[in-house]
């Protein structure tokens, strides 16, 4: 396992792949980055040198917010919708989708489990 900004990426994979298991990092920015640090996309990890290797960490470090930092910052972004009231942060708060779902039917994963009303007897 190589271990590149506290996240072991996996050594059997293509290096495009591997780059995917750190948050923040996709395909399109994964290959752009081993484009930048002059690495084969199909390498696999395991076949990287420690140049290339470093060469990948210090573009990573440098140009991209990953991790702890990118979490941090979408919660405040997150919080700062719920302070200034807007729609989608009374969304937010109210646990409710935020991208404009229908919630009638769906939306459990939002709303939680189902919590069941009892009818009224007459």
């Amino acid at each position: 396992m190589a271990r590149i900004s506290g996240v072991d990426i996996p050594d059997n994979k293509r290096g495009v792949i591997s780059l995917t298991y750190i948050f923040g990092i996709g395909n399109t920015s994964a290959s752009s980055i081993l484009a930048k640090a002059g690495v084969d996309e199909n390498k696999k990890v395991k076949d990287w040198t420690d140049e290339e290797s470093m060469a990948i960490r210090d573009i990573i470090n440098n140009e991209h917010k990953i991790e702890g930092e990118l979490k941090s910052e979408i919660q405040l972004n997150i919080k700062r919708l719920m302070d200034i009231g807007c729609y989608r942060g009374l969304r937010h708060r109210r646990g409710l989708p935020v991208r404009g779902q229908k919630t009638k039917n769906n939306a459990r994963t939002r709303k939680g489990k189902r919590k069941t009303v009892a009818n009224k007897k007459k």
